[in-house]
């Protein structure tokens, strides 16, 4: 589990408004979210019903994709 530290920004009214976060912080969640990403890509194309692919083809079409 990620231990985060945050710090609010807030406005006159003292609504939240933004969030502070350290950078190695940051970092860790940027990290965790493509994770989550990339499970939840995995489930997807697990649920379809496709014919297989030959590894070096799908890593082509992933990078590609990461491309734009």
């Amino acid at each position: 589990m990620l231990s985060i530290h945050p710090q609010y920004v807030v406005d006159a009214d003292r609504k939240r408004t933004a969030v502070l976060v350290p950078v190695d912080e940051w970092e860790k969640i940027l990290e965790a979210l493509e994770e989550l990403d990339d499970v939840r890509q995995y489930d997807a194309a697990k649920a379809e019903s496709q014919e297989a692919v030959p590894f070096t083809q799908a890593m082509h079409e992933i990078e590609l994709e990461n491309r734009e």
